[in-house]
């Protein structure tokens, strides 16, 4: 069958756990070649890290190109005793599909794919453009050989995207609240305050760490990075964890370190961000405190897709289904979006994610039909 209830079971069956891909793809793929897509499939990998096997798919080959977005891989079930339903069932029961990736994201991509297979079925199996779908394997993990580097495949074959869709679980409440059109850059990194080992009974012989990283977290936390922008709430700094190692406690430790992860918006990119972040630190330090940060590397850039036409369409569509006028937001974590945006506008709109990630992951297989009939609602007035 071909209606998204079913791709999403068929899906969800597959326990598509990242690096896995259990046979996900291949579900697609089927599907994708008997509705005349050149399909491909790639992986991709790097030195320790895990292959990744990846899926792009096109039908039509003139502008304009409009492409659906999404990942295959799920996180782990966790207990799968906890589960009312198998984790990877795809059962359903009393209105509801469960499964692990139900929400987030496989059902997202069975609407995708159910609308565009409608579509083609209704135009005589060609688009009055170019639609294809980007899928990858490694969106819950590091992400390093999946969109970023698809994307880069297709490019090198001299293809041009115009448009996307990422099915990712935009709502938050309701089908329709909510279409995100833009994310936060991220950057994580941990601050390490070197002091002198020594005897808690002679301190004067010893340099604490301790006190003096209590107070560079409060310094760096205190003061706002910014107080957000046109499309952006605020940056923010947030430490995650503190640690010295220490197991004595009448040893004063050598060195105390602490994590943080720092959610910015368009005021800063990753280069003008750190320097504000070191600065601030030196700042705080004085000429006593001996203290660095250790920077991690970060692919999470900041980005927002402009209201427009594009947008418009989305907001139509979303409308005409759910009698809803979905907020433009740019809130959350992060996405493949991030990649997707430096090729092409991108838009996330999928299904509801209250249960992502969560034992009983589950939608309404009423969202399934209606999340159908927006992607359709997009393609007919994207090909208008």
């Amino acid at each position: 069958m071909n209606d998204a209830v079913s791709i999403t079971r068929d899906l969800v069956r597959c326990p598509s756990v990242t690096p896995a891909d259990a046979g996900a793809l291949g579900v697609l793929e089927n599907l994708l070649k008997a509705a005349g897509c050149e399909v491909h499939r790639v992986t991709f990998g790097e030195p320790g890290t895990a292959d990744i096997d990846n899926l792009y798919a096109r039908i039509g080959d003139s502008a304009p190109h409009i492409s659906f977005a999404g990942h295959t891989d799920v996180v782990p079930a966790g207990d799968e005793a906890a589960w009312s339903h198998g984790a990877f069932s795809g059962e359903v029961r009393d209105g509801f599909l469960y499964g692990r990736g139900a929400v987030d994201m496989k059902g997202g991509i069975a609407c995708s794919l159910a609308a565009v297979l409608q579509y083609l079925a209704d135009h005589g199996g060609k688009p009055k453009g170019s639609i294809s779908f980007l899928i990858t394997g490694d969106e819950e993990d590091i992400s390093v050989n999946g969109t970023i580097k698809l994307l880069q495949w297709v490019a090198a074959r001299g293809e041009k995207l115009d448009h996307c869709v990422l099915g990712e679980p935009s709502n938050v409440e309701v089908l329709g609240d909510c279409i995100k059109v833009g994310r936060r850059g991220s950057q994580s990194g941990t601050l390490v305050v070197d002091g002198v080992q020594g005897h808690v009974a002679y301190p004067h012989r010893a340099a604490n760490p301790v006190p003096d990283i209590s107070r560079l977290i409060v310094a760096l936390s205190e003061e706002p990075l910014d107080h957000g922008s046109a499309q952006f709430q605020a940056s923010n700094l947030e430490f995650t964890s503190v640690d010295v190692g220490n197991t004595a406690s009448n040893v004063i430790p050598a060195q105390a370190r602490a994590k943080f992860n720092i959610r910015f918006n368009d005021n800063h990119n990753h280069e003008t961000l750190r320097a504000l972040v070191d600065e601030r630190l030196a700042k705080a330090c004085g000429n006593r405190i001996r203290a660095r940060i250790e920077w991690q590397p970060s692919n999470s850039n900041v980005f927002v897709t402009k209201p427009g036409a594009f947008t418009d369409l989305a907001v139509s569509a979303i409308e005409e289904v759910t009698g809803r006028k979905p907020e433009l937001s740019t809130s959350g974590g992060t996405s493949d979006a991030r990649f997707i945006s430096s090729y092409c506008p991108v838009i996330e709109f999928g299904l509801v994610g209250q249960t992502m990630h969560q034992v009983d992951e589950r939608t309404p297989v009423s969202d399934l039909e209606k999340l159908t009939r927006i992607y359709r609602g997009v393609l007919d007035r994207y090909f208008a």
